[in-house]
């Protein structure tokens, strides 16, 4: 097994309620890693799984811990060295692409300090959510930050993040003007994080990042198709300035 390392088998679901109802699933499969203990893959299996800085939150030239962790600090957040676990797409053949990365923080003691919900759009935006989840592991955040072009920037999401165990259950419900117009659901099950684990999840969803970038643009010409309005995104992307 890879040290620090799982890979979770996963169901994506996604259903937008209004104006038109329709809803998809996809399977794929994610990573759960210690920023401290990154996979070491053998030399022909690491083109399946590359982790870097840039693909997430720090920038080129940075480690990812060195990026979440300036992050944080611009929140009046110090974890004194504690653990951060992510979830998320590694890097499959050069390409990476995920719609939302989490960072589960915590103080050196084990006790939670907070979530980070990274959401990254197809226009090449990407925006951090910082979160302090209840008991239940569930938070709100307001939306500051496009998604899909056929909703504007405006209304609250709900978010259910519990630390990953044996099973993984997240949730994201958007609400607008006191209705529920988007949830969308990650549940997977855990799986050692080992090089024939992710050869087995490798064969049955080859270039995994591809199709969920793929997919995603699929449905939406599918809505634009069904005729719903564009809204345009001016401010598609913050800068770092302006999320702090």
């Amino acid at each position: 097994m890879v040290s620090g390392a799982y890979l979770y088998q996963c169901e994506l679901r996604h259903l937008r309620l209004t104006p038109v109802r329709y809803g998809f699933r996809q399977r794929t499969y994610l990573w759960l890693v210690d920023l401290d203990a990154l996979p070491a893959l053998p030399w022909w299996l690491r083109g399946l799984a590359g982790f870097h800085a840039e693909d997430h939150l720090g920038p080129t030239g940075t480690t990812l811990r060195a990026g979440v962790e300036e992050f944080l600090v611009a929140h009046g957040i110090d974890l004194h060295g504690g653990r951060i676990r992510m979830l998320a797409h590694a890097r499959v053949l050069g390409y990476v692409f995920n719609p939302l990365t989490l960072y589960w923080c915590c103080y050196p003691d084990g006790s939670p300090a907070c979530v980070i919900a990274e959401v990254h759009n197809t226009y090449g935006g990407r925006h951090r959510y910082l979160l302090r989840p209840d008991g239940r592991g569930r938070a709100e955040v307001n939306k500051r930050f496009p998604v899909s072009p056929f909703f504007p920037v405006d209304g609250s999401y709900q978010i259910r993040v519990p630390p990953p165990g044996e099973r993984l259950a997240v949730g994201v419900t958007l609400r607008r003007n006191g209705t529920t117009t988007f949830v969308a659901g990650l549940t997977g099950r855990r799986r050692p994080g080992t090089p024939g684990g992710l050869l087995r999840l490798a064969a049955r969803h080859p270039l995994a990042t591809v199709a969920v970038s793929a997919g995603i643009r699929f449905h939406g010409i599918r809505l634009y198709l069904r005729g719903l309005p564009v809204h345009p995104h001016a401010a598609s992307a913050l800068t770092d300035e302006e999320e702090k």
